[in-house]
């Protein structure tokens, strides 16, 4: 389909994504939220790309959802944006490429729960964070989901329940992102970081992914008991044996995606 509140652009092995709605600080509006799924699901489809970069455009990441369609509604529109955000979400950890936020300036409120989300974050050492909803009396609920997964309890309520701007190296010691850059090299370090996954076995990778997402919330025993059978079932994948071959033959394996 067309976008228009999106970019996407691919060079494979790596597919980058723009939210492009610089007037509006990329606000998560309901047509952005759609293009985005629409988008990421192509892009899972698609073998050729094997690592996924979101950013965007303009003064801003993400500033979170957009106000003008949460003001005057009722409870059933209210439902469908939050249902088609915590779509968005799941689709993000659903594909099996892992997505690399790549985060200048601020992330903020939903904007700060999609950088939660993607499997991996690069910001700029300029970049804040904040859940601020409860300064305006809408208390950051399903931000919450994600942030709470990524950085504890306590560091999550203090972002809930104050609402106040934290920056990048205070987000990287938090679990928030994996590492902060100078702006200048921002690209160049979330396109490493991509590279990086796509050099291994793409089979590989989306067991991994999936087999991560399943196992977080499991008690220990149950988690054990899941892992183990997916590994087992990964030793016995093509890739899989090419790449212990390879590493004791001391060359590189060559992977087929089986």
């Amino acid at each position: 389909m067309d976008y228009e509140n999106i970019l996407v652009e691919r060079e494979a092995p790596i597919a980058t994504v723009t939210m492009n709605r610089p007037e509006k600080r990329n606000a998560l509006s309901k047509p952005m939220m759609t293009e985005l799924i629409d988008a990421f699901r192509a892009l899972g489809r698609d073998k050729e790309v094997r690592a996924i970069i979101l950013a965007g455009n303009g003064p801003a990441f993400s500033a979170g959802h957009d106000l003008r369609e949460l003001v005057d509604g009722d409870i059933n529109a209210y439902h469908e944006v939050f249902d088609v955000c915590t779509e968005l979400m799941t689709v993000i950890q659903s594909i099996p490429q892992p997505v690399i936020a790549r985060v200048r300036r601020i992330a903020t409120a939903a904007g700060c729960q999609l950088v939660a989300t993607c499997d991996l974050a690069v910001a700029a050492e300029e970049a804040r964070f904040a859940t601020p909803g409860v300064k305006i009396g809408l208390f950051c609920t399903t931000p919450m989901v994600a942030l709470s997964r990524a950085v504890g309890r306590k560091r999550a309520l203090q972002m809930l329940l104050t609402g106040e701007l934290i920056p990048a190296e205070t987000a990287a010691d938090w679990g928030l992102v994996n590492t902060v850059v100078p702006d200048a090299q921002l690209d160049e370090a979330a396109r490493t970081l991509a590279l990086a996954v796509a050099n291994a076995s793409p089979l590989t990778v989306a067991l991994g992914k999936q087999a991560f997402y399943t196992q977080i919330d499991l008690d220990q025993p149950k988690a054990y008991a899941y892992a183990k059978e997916v590994m087992s079932m990964n030793a016995m994948a093509a890739d899989a044996q090419e790449g212990m071959c390879a590493f004791l033959a001391k060359r590189q394996p060559a992977w087929t995606g089986r």
